[in-house]
């Protein structure tokens, strides 16, 4: 068996009454053996009594687990994993406090034998975090400082298809310059139009300055021959 008893002792076993939590339920009937079982494949520290072919006891010790001496004969501990307090009746003072000191022992050892089970973890784990942490720095090769192949051929890509675009963008000025050119010939057209419009209109308003000044001088010298008929 890979789990032999290393401390046995009697004891009157007891649960407490799952519905009140107070009272004390007697689960056997007489004294019964109460043994500490150690693990070796586990490492585990664990309580065990038998009535019968029934286990009433099977507590595996934790390092939060505590023994509490009520009386001079009786002792109890909570276990959160059964759900449950157990309680021993001893028959003397001196079996309840050997009991209690294997209680101390065991579970002084079950807390070292949690501790090197998380050294064992994490040295365990240290390479997997060293390799993670290579693979966020990862060093420098000549593929990260040149490129891969195929980051190399990307660039030269791009530069074999600018000189492609460059009709394309040299055409779009001449486009534009040659729409800017009808557009102003439009306009000088029309400018030569209404200049002509106007040079018309001046050489008709000169022509009707010239005849209102024939006018007024004919209208001056026939003023000037009535004047001298009345003088």
């Amino acid at each position: 068996f890979r789990e032999q008893p290393i401390f046995s002792t009697r004891a009157h076993v007891f649960q407490i009454d799952p519905n009140t939590k107070k009272n004390w339920v007697p689960t056997s009937k007489h004294a019964v053996t109460v043994s500490y079982f150690y693990d070796s494949t586990r490492n585990v520290y664990r309580i065990i009594s038998l009535d019968g072919s029934k286990a009433i006891i099977n507590s595996t010790i934790t390092p939060n687990m505590t023994f509490t001496k009520t009386s001079q004969k009786f002792g109890q501990w909570a276990d959160s994993r059964a759900n449950t307090v157990y309680g021993l009746g001893f028959s003397s003072e001196h079996h309840l406090s050997k009991f209690a000191e294997k209680f101390q022992e065991f579970k002084e050892a079950a807390r070292l034998a949690k501790e090197k089970s998380q050294e064992k973890m994490e040295l365990t784990s240290t390479p997997s975090q060293e390799s993670a942490g290579g693979d966020i720095q990862s060093p420098l090769t000549p593929e990260s400082i040149n490129g891969t192949d195929d980051e190399r051929a990307t660039p030269e890509v791009t530069q074999n298809s600018e000189p492609r675009a460059e009709p394309t963008q040299n055409a779009l000025p001449f486009t534009h310059s040659s729409t800017i050119s009808k557009h102003w010939e439009a306009e000088l057209a029309t400018l030569k139009g209404n200049n002509a419009k106007l040079t018309a209109a001046l050489l008709e308003s000169t022509a009707n300055v010239k005849q209102w000044k024939q006018q007024l001088a004919a209208y001056q010298e026939e003023a000037e021959r009535l004047h001298k008929r009345v003088s």
